[in-house]
C-alpha cells in the first residue's frame, strides 16, 4: 500500500524539482505557528486531533460535500485541540491549499501526506502547517528519514513520526522522535486493531508525545486509549462520515452540537 502512495507522489515531486530547476524557491511561512505538541498536552486539552479527510483507499469517497473550512470550524467548536488535513490528491482527494483555507480556524495544523523528499518539506514550510507527518516505513534508509526529520525541525515544523510496529518504533526512537503516532491499520488487509496502540504505548518514555490513529470511532475507545497513556487521538473517518463532522466530534466526545 505504501508503495502505491509513493508512486502517486512522484508527479508532485517531479513538478517540485522542475520548479526548483527553473529558479523557484519556497518562501517559509512567516507568521507564528500554533504549537502542535503543546496543543495536545496543554492544560484542558481534549487530546482530539480531528481530521479533514474526503476519501480513503479503504472507504472510497467519505464526504465530498463538506468544505474544509466548514468542517474544521465545526471541529473547533466541538473541542478539537488540533487538526489533521489530508493533502494527498489521488487516493484521499486532498489538496495542499486546504492548509491555508483552514488556517483562520486558529488550531495547529498537521499536514498528513506521504512525504519522502526534501522539496515536499520545503513546500509544507511555505504553508501555515505546524506539523508534518513522516512515516517511518516510507524510508528504507534511516539516514534519509533522519535528514527529513532534522530539516522539518529547522524549518519550524514539528515532525510527527508514524509507526506501525515495534521495528518502526525502534527506528523512531533511534531518531529521537518527540512526537510518535501509532497507526492501528494493517497495511495488507486495511483492517484496524487498537491493540497496536495499547501494546506499544507501554514503551512511552518521558518527554515523548504519543498519538493513536486509525479505527477509533466510539467514546469507549477514546476513554480506553487515553487511559492507557496516549496523549492524543487522531480521528478522521468516524467524524467525516457524519453529514456534519463537527456534530460527529461532539457526539464522540459526549458533548452536544
Amino acid at each position: 500500500m505504501l508503495e502505491k502512495f509513493r508512486a502517486a507522489k512522484q508527479a508532485e515531486i517531479d513538478e517540485l524539482r522542475r520548479l526548483r530547476d527553473a529558479g523557484h524557491a519556497h518562501v517559509p511561512f512567516a507568521d507564528p505557528r500554533p504549537g502542535f505538541g503543546a496543543a495536545l498536552t496543554g492544560p484542558g486539552s481534549s487530546g482530539i486531533i480531528a481530521e479533514y479527510k474526503r476519501a480513503s483507499p479503504s472507504k472510497g469517497d467519505i464526504n465530498l460535500g463538506v468544505p474544509p473550512r466548514r468542517a474544521c470550524e465545526g471541529y473547533a467548536l466541538a473541542g478539537a485541540c488540533a487538526l489533521s488535513i489530508l493533502t494527498e490528491s489521488r487516493y484521499f482527494k486532498g489538496d495542499l491549499a486546504f492548509l491555508a483555507e483552514v488556517a483562520p480556524v486558529g488550531l495547529p495544523l498537521l499536514r498528513k501526506d506521504f512525504i519522502v523528499d526534501p522539496l515536499q518539506v520545503e513546500a509544507t514550510a511555505a504553508t501555515p502547517a505546524s506539523a508534518i507527518l513522516l512515516i517511518v516505513r516510507m524510508f528504507e534508509d534511516q539516514d534519509d528519514l533522519a535528514y527529513l526529520h532534522g530539516q522539518s525541525i529547522a524549518l519550524r515544523l514539528e515532525p510527527v513520526v508514524e509507526v506501525f510496529d515495534e521495528r518502526d518504533l525502534d527506528r523512531a526512537k533511534e531518531l529521537g522522535a518527540r512526537i510518535i503516532q501509532v497507526n492501528n491499520r494493517d497495511l495488507d488487509t486495511l483492517a484496524t486493531d487498537l491493540n497496536r496502540c495499547l501494546d506499544m504505548v507501554r514503551r512511552k518514555e518521558e518527554g515523548e508525545i504519543w498519538i493513536g490513529a486509525s479505527g477509533i470511532s466510539t467514546p469507549e475507545q477514546v476513554r480506553e486509549l487515553r487511559a492507557a497513556g496516549l496523549d492524543a487521538l487522531l480521528i478522521g473517518t468516524a467524524l467525516m462520515q457524519n453529514e456534519n463532522p463537527g456534530r460527529g466530534l461532539a457526539e464522540l466526545a459526549g458533548g452536544r452540537s
